[in-house]
């Protein structure tokens, strides 16, 4: 009989399942379960607004340890919230924080992953992506590096994705539409944090990227025609 994993998702916004009333925003976790075949069960704990310190003191870390069990993956992404006034700093308080979920995890028998945070879409006047993030990826690529955690970065990859689409082809990644084009945003929106329904499965392709490169035993179960673009 194949083995099943369990993925769970702790992160912010770019990452949660968004609510009917602001589709087509969501976050790549939302369809993440598309890349892959049934022996993967995603259970997207993501939630908006949290950084990584707010969404421990709100207990959905310790949700999250109740349920977890040996061989299920924790896959940890924070940074954008972390930047607030509730949020943390990016080489003490960040790191500390980011720990609880690496020790947590693995006094479960599960498995970390520590993921970047995404880019927001902000280009200079050179077409060159500029960093809103301050020192919170470097933070994090320290943090797994000490505490031998794997890590996918997607900072770096979503940097290449919205440089190789240019300032305008990036625009659909994100929620980013113009009045009456959909029924939730009659005025039109223009976001460039939260991802499209189409952004959020690029990112989620990026994110398939990483558990490639880190051969992780999950990517057996991967759905090879769902990752290849068409």
């Amino acid at each position: 009989m194949e083995k099943s994993y369990t993925i769970y998702l702790a992160g912010d916004s770019t990452v949660a399942n968004c609510p009917i009333h602001e589709a087509p925003m969501a976050g790549w976790g939302q369809t993440f379960h598309e890349f892959f075949q049934e022996n993967i069960l995603i259970i997207n704990k993501a939630m908006g607004g949290r950084s990584s310190n707010s969404f421990i003191e709100e207990g959905r870390l310790e949700a999250i340890m109740n349920e977890i069990l040996p061989d299920d993956f924790l896959f940890i992404q924070f940074g954008h919230n972390d930047q607030k006034s509730y949020g943390t700093d990016p080489f003490t308080t960040f790191q500390s924080k980011l720990t609880e979920y690496i020790t947590g995890a693995r006094a479960k028998g599960a498995y970390p992953i520590l993921i970047t945070p995404v880019h927001r879409r902000k280009f200079n006047e050179d077409g060159i992506l500029e960093n809103t993030l301050g020192e919170y990826p470097e933070a994090m690529m320290e943090l797994a590096e000490k505490l031998d955690v794997p890590l996918i970065d997607l900072w770096s990859k979503t940097r290449k994705l919205y440089e190789e689409l240019g300032v305008e082809g990036s625009k659909k990644l994100f929620t980013i539409f113009a009045p009456n084009e959909q029924p939730n945003y009659p005025e039109g929106i223009i976001d460039n944090t939260h991802f499209s329904e189409h952004g959020a499965k690029e990112v989620g392709r990026l994110v398939i990227e990483g558990i490639r490169d880190l051969r992780l035993p999950i990517e057996k179960y991967i759905c090879e025609k769902k990752f290849l673009k068409s």
